[in-house]
């Protein structure tokens, strides 16, 4: 189908025929109390006006679809999107947008407006997984073992699609957008390769979405502070001397135990921190001491304080046990495999901006408060250098088999949602200007 169902229909006519409930409309025009929302009623109803007419126009739509499909047909996984990239300029070129590439490696970031401040980064993931499709449709994966299985294909098409709304809508553009279309999401490494290319300089906010199956299609939900836990792994090897009774086994053991009691002994019980150790390695002899072994494991936290102090009580508590037992020990944490991710942690006064936005494009009553969730996401980094929110965007819906959770072979994406994640981001990037001048900067 070519166009979106009635789920974006309805969003189209709900805000251009003013609809009230409970003595508030849902759309209204009256001036935020929060003045660095929008500089007028007048000009905030105008501007979500045409956003959502633009998203939902049946040409957009099926430009986005095109898009999104042939990035599913053809996934690649971190630092191999080089037909993505291909694909993104090229769109990019037919928009008549600038853009820089290649930044780490395989990204490009898209500039649209004057190039004077204040800038606003907005951002897509576009990597694929290694996984086997196993949904049976006209648009499968043609290359095996990979698959788009968290709805980065679709990520990409809706920055395109804001692009195409931002170029639009140009000359109600009071700040410099960057886009971001950026690699290696899934690795855990392409954002902090962005950042070091220095893409977020003299960026005033950030912004990032993810399509999700936990909430239904039209839903919009985040929250303000501590969202997505922080996520590391460690790996430690601890040597001793087998042949002179240095035993690397029982350190390890001991280790393994003083670990456990870190979470349960040490920590805030309200404050939620998980610590597993998955792996143990030693020597392979039945009556013979090693003279090293291996241990390893994961560790997440919420907030930032907790995480990193996690960490460092993992290398203090492994180094003092091996020192026990008269071994040695080495703790190495950001393996290129299982990278260190910090906690996603939406700055409060970005996210009440992000809120309103997303009020004004799905309506209030779509727009959630999210509980915190385990996952991890690379847009922390991110959020640890300039103050942004990231939202999840919901697309469940049983009619199409939007259902299964992200890295699953069966995962599905709604394309339905595709104008919503346009529109928020296009909307973001509108907004900005009118509180990014009231002494937020």
């Amino acid at each position: 189908m070519d166009s979106p169902r009635h789920v974006l229909l309805f969003f189209f006519f709900f805000f251009l025929v003013p609809t009230c409930f409970s003595n508030e409309c849902l759309c209204s025009n009256q001036t935020s109390s929060n003045s660095y929302y929008y500089s007028s009623s007048a000009s905030s109803s105008s501007l979500q006006d045409e956003i959502v007419e633009l998203a939902n126009r049946a040409s957009m739509f099926k430009w986005m679809k095109r898009i999104r499909r042939e990035i599913h047909e053809h996934p690649e996984v971190a630092y191999e999107e080089f037909n993505t990239s291909a694909l993104i300029r090229h769109e990019l070129d037919q928009l008549g947008v600038s853009y820089q590439w290649p930044v780490a490696n395989t990204g490009v970031v898209a500039k649209i407006g004057s190039g004077d401040p204040p800038f606003v980064a907005l951002r897509a993931d576009m990597d694929a997984l290694p996984i086997q499709e196993l949904v049976d449709w006209e648009h499968k994966s043609k290359v095996d073992g990979k698959m788009h299985a968290c709805a980065h294909d679709a990520h990409v098409a809706m920055l395109l699609g804001a692009a195409k709304i931002l170029q639009e809508m140009k000359d109600k553009l009071l700040a410099t957008v960057i886009l971001i279309f950026q690699p290696a999401e899934e690795r855990g490494t392409g954002a902090r390769d962005i950042i070091a290319e220095k893409v977020l300089e003299d960026v005033a906010a950030v912004f990032g979405l993810h399509l999700v199956p936990e909430y239904p299609l039209g839903v919009v939900a985040s929250r303000p502070g501590e969202f997505l836990a922080g996520c590391g792994s460690f790996k430690a090897n601890i040597n001793g001397k087998g042949g002179a009774c240095l035993d690397p086994v029982l350190a390890a053991s001991t280790s393994v135990i003083s670990l456990q009691n870190i979470v349960s002994r040490e920590t805030d019980p309200l404050d939620s921190q998980v610590l597993s150790v998955a792996m143990v390695n030693a020597g392979s002899s039945l009556d013979i001491i090693p003279d090293s072994a291996t241990i390893g494991g994961t560790y997440r936290a919420f907030s930032r304080k907790s995480f990193y102090w996690l960490k460092k009580r993992i290398e203090e508590v492994i180094i003092a046990q091996a020192e026990v037992h008269r071994c040695s020990a080495e703790v190495i944490f950001n393996g290129d495999e299982h990278p260190t991710i910090p906690p996603t942690r939406n700055d409060e006064r970005i996210y009440e901006v992000v809120r309103e936005v997303s009020g004004m494009i799905v309506g209030k009553e779509n727009t959630e408060v999210a509980p915190v969730f385990t996952g991890s996401e690379d847009f922390a980094f991110y959020l640890e250098k300039v103050p942004g929110a990231f939202v999840l965007v919901g697309m469940r819906n049983d009619e199409t088999g939007s259902i299964h959770p992200a890295h699953s072979p069966y995962y599905v994406v709604d394309e339905d949602a595709l104008p919503i994640g346009a529109a928020l981001h296009a909307a973001f990037a509108l907004s900005f200007h009118s509180y990014s001048t009231n002494s937020y900067i």
